[in-house]
């Protein structure tokens, strides 16, 4: 069914989508305390009834969804109101100024099954969705660091800083670049030069996992307007400039280094590519974006989770702002919530199990009757077939099946590209449904990157299947094993380091300190912690290198 929409304000922004969503033949109501806003209202939607009072739209049984574009301050109350008089709700950034309360409003939406979408503009911006499209694509290597700058003579505020003014949109695409995954670590600092305590310039650095650097200046004290994105990867420089004229808005950088030697990096002086996108206006995207999500009752690409993502950062930032450029982490509270998070492009089948916290990343597909356990990470293009259980804790990295008939049991790591079969002897002419072999997993165990498993077989706790290795046979618990067909090279330990013999057999971990030993019939085990007993917290951080830890373990 097609929503009919009520505008809640329509001043500077709200205008906006008044016309968007008027010219999208949604629009059905706008309200707006001020004269001056409904005579807009009026010019941009004429003939569209227009009211007063917010709560006209709230009670209106014909409205089925509302879009904010009202002061901050008033966002929770309005969304808070309108989710529970039954409507969906499309709300302008920031979703509001308090992380608790935007919380609130998500585990509301949830809660009376109505859509929550955040004004997020530049995640709509056909170049921006470009932009994203190439880097998942591989086309830029490994993500090294992203800089934003957002910076314009105005508008001055007193309501609210230039952090909160500008940087909402840099910090949402950022996210989204970088895996929507929090950053680790936040940096802000800052000058209030016009209003005492309201900062007009901002500039915040994130650390993310892996490595990835983002830095985002904003300021509204800057001679000329400025709108750049660059993403800098391991071979290849993607630069969004929203001031350029369309076709030059995206350019690409590739091979923008040399490596003498393989070891000395040597700029080069490369041509920008233009990458050729669509025109399309971004807010018109947003804007019919929401309607398909009220229509379809699907969750948005900014829905209030992203929304939630997005607000941490902005409020460690601010934290940071205060404590003169100290360090913060972004609050947990958006990982607080019972329910697993899936990346808009990954499928999810009704009729899948998946547990607290677990986290199913872009382009995934889980099928009805699998049954996946907490806190387990599914990378990119991940498939997992029904009748399939994964354990908890279970990290999988990109491009990797999971086909009927595996059983994966906690802690298990499979590294990108491994091999996991469920038939011998495959045949495109025989149907052998139902008729799977059973492989089984065990806990703890590795199956390193472009290996594969022949099913039947089983893997051992804490086994270690080496990079490209094709096992053909049952690994015994510890065992490291390689090549084609795959044999024992040795044993190694729960941290994944390699075992020497010691004195009396006892073989020493180098890193964790843990002893194992070699019963008479053959099997590994460990002389100080049980294998079914979880790694105690002091033991589950890495504390050296593997590089380090070379001298020790040959």
């Amino acid at each position: 069914m097609h929503p009919r929409i009520a505008v809640l304000g329509c001043g500077y922004w709200g205008k906006n989508l008044v016309r968007n969503f008027h010219e999208l033949g949604a629009l059905a109501m706008v309200c707006d305390p001020a004269e001056a806003g409904r005579a807009a209202a009026s010019q941009f939607a004429p003939g569209v009834r227009v009211g007063e009072d917010f709560e006209d739209a709230l009670a209106a049984e014909d409205i089925t969804a509302v879009a904010i574009a009202a002061p901050a301050a008033m966002h929770y109350s309005l969304a808070k109101a309108a989710l529970e008089a039954g409507k969906d709700v499309f709300v302008e950034k920031p979703l509001c100024p308090s992380l608790s309360e935007a919380n609130e409003l998500v585990e509301l939406a949830d809660r009376v099954e109505q859509i929550l979408m955040v004004g997020h503009l530049l995640q709509y911006h056909p170049c921006v969705l470009a932009l994203r499209e190439r880097l998942v694509r591989g086309d830029l290597g490994k993500l090294h660091y992203i800089i934003s700058n957002r910076l314009n003579m105005g508008k001055i505020r007193r309501e609210e800083n230039a952090l909160w003014s500008f940087a909402p949109h840099d910090i949402s695409v950022i996210l989204s670049l970088a895996g929507d995954q929090l950053p680790e670590q936040v940096r802000c600092t800052g000058g209030s030069y016009l209003n005492y305590d309201v900062a007009d310039t901002t500039l915040t650095a994130m650390r993310f996992a892996g490595g990835i650097r983002a830095h985002v200046f904003v300021t509204w004290l800057n001679p000329f307007k400025e709108q750049k994105l660059t993403v800098v990867g391991s071979s290849g420089i993607a630069v969004f400039d929203d001031m350029e004229p369309w076709a030059g808005k995206l350019v690409i950088y590739h091979q923008y280094l040399t490596w003498a030697n393989g070891q000395i990096p040597t700029a080069n002086k490369t041509q920008a590519e233009p990458v050729v996108v669509p025109e399309s206006e971004p807010l018109r995207n947003e804007c019919r974006h929401f309607i398909e999500c009220c229509s379809q009752r699907r969750r948005p690409r900014t829905d209030g989770r992203e929304g939630l993502r997005v607000l941490s950062v902005l409020q460690a930032a601010q934290g940071s702002l205060d404590a003169d450029g100290e360090a913060v982490g972004p609050s947990s509270i958006v990982d607080s919530s019972d329910e697993f998070y899936a990346h808009p492009t990954a499928a999810v089948d009704e009729g899948a199990v998946i547990g607290k916290g677990t986290k199913i990343w872009h382009f995934c597909h889980i099928m009805k009757g699998a049954r996946i356990g907490e806190r387990c990470v599914l990378g990119q293009n991940v498939n997992v077939d029904g009748e399939t259980v994964i354990g908890n804790n279970v990290k999988i990295q990109n491009n990797v099946s999971i086909y009927s008939g595996l059983l994966i049991e906690d802690d298990v790591f499979l590294g990108p590209s491994c091999v996991l079969t469920n038939v011998t002897n495959p045949r495109s002419q025989i149907t052998r449904h139902h008729l799977y072999e059973r492989t089984v997993i065990k806990r703890g165990a590795t199956i390193g990157a472009n290996a594969t498993i022949v099913c039947g077989v089983t893997i051992g706790r804490y086994a270690f299947v080496a990079a490209g290795a094709v096992v053909t046979k049952d690994v015994p618990d510890y065992a490291l094993v390689m090549g084609n067909p795959a044999r024992q090279k040795g044993w190694i330990g729960r941290h994944g380091n390699t075992l020497k013999p010691g004195q009396k057999g006892i073989m020493t971990c180098a890193e964790s300190g843990l002893r194992y030993q070699e019963s008479p019939d053959g099997q590994l085990r460990c002389l100080d912690l049980h294998e079914d007993q979880p790694l105690p917290p002091d033991l589950s951080k890495g504390i050296r290198s593997h590089d380090d830890l070379r001298g020790n373990l040959r």
